[in-house]
C-alpha cells in the first residue's frame, strides 16, 4: 500500500462506524477502507453506515452516492447484544469474536454485555451454543462520531493485548524447547 494509499485509507476508516462487524466482506473497518482506497471495493458495502455513511464516503472521495448494496445487508436500527443470563452457561465461546470486549464474564459463569461498549455487530450470537443472546434495538439509536472512535481504540486496544499475548506465548514455548533441548543434550552426554 503505497503512502498515499495509506493516507486516504485513513480518512476513509475515520468516517466508517467502527463496528468491526465483517458485513462488507472484510475483516473490519480498516480491511475495508484500504480496500476502498485501492480501488477493490465500493462506497455502499457498510450496512451499519448506511445512506450516511455512504454519502460521508462520497463526499470524502467525490464520487456520486449510491444505495446500500443489499448483497452485504440492509440498513436498520442500531442493535445491541443481550445475553439471557439465565440461560448462560458461561461457555466464553462469545466472548473471542467480541471486537471491543464488551462481554463480561469467566468461564463457568454467567457473562454480561457492557451495553455501552457493544457496538452491534452480532458477532457473538453465532457461536453462542445456548441462543442466550438476543440483539435488541439499542437505548440510543445514534452512533456517533464520538462513539466510532471510542470503538475504534477499544478494538485496537484489544488487539494489541492479544497480539502480546501471542507474543507471550511464543516465547514461552520457545524457551520450554530451549530448556527441553539442553535436558536432552545433558541426558545424552551423561
Amino acid at each position: 500500500m503505497t503512502a498515499t494509499e495509506t493516507a486516504l485509507a485513513d480518512r476513509i476508516d475515520a468516517v466508517l462506524p467502527q463496528t468491526q462487524c465483517g458485513k462488507c466482506g472484510y475483516a473490519g473497518c480498516r480491511p475495508y477502507a484500504e480496500a476502498i482506497s485501492s480501488g477493490d471495493a465500493d462506497i455502499n458495502q457498510c450496512p451499519p453506515g448506511g445512506a450516511n455513511g455512504i454519502r460521508l464516503l462520497a463526499d470524502l472521495l467525490g464520487v456520486a452516492a449510491k444505495p446500500l448494496n443489499p448483497a452485504f445487508g440492509v440498513e436498520r436500527l442500531r442493535l445491541v447484544a443481550v445475553i439471557n443470563e439465565a440461560e448462560c452457561i458461561g461457555c466464553t465461546k462469545c466472548l473471542p469474536p467480541c471486537p471491543t470486549d464488551a462481554i463480561l464474564g469467566a468461564a463457568k459463569h454467567m457473562h454480561t454485555v457492557i451495553t455501552e461498549l457493544c457496538t452491534g455487530c452480532e458477532l457473538c450470537v453465532a457461536p453462542c451454543p445456548m441462543n442466550c443472546i438476543a440483539m435488541v434495538p439499542a437505548g440510543n439509536a445514534d452512533w456517533t462520531p464520538e462513539d466510532a472512535s471510542r470503538a475504534r481504540l477499544r478494538y485496537q486496544a484489544r488487539n494489541r493485548r492479544l497480539a502480546r499475548l501471542e507474543a507471550e506465548k511464543a516465547e514461552r514455548q520457545l524457551r520450554q524447547k530451549q530448556m527441553l533441548a539442553k535436558l536432552r543434550s545433558a541426558k545424552k552426554n551423561a
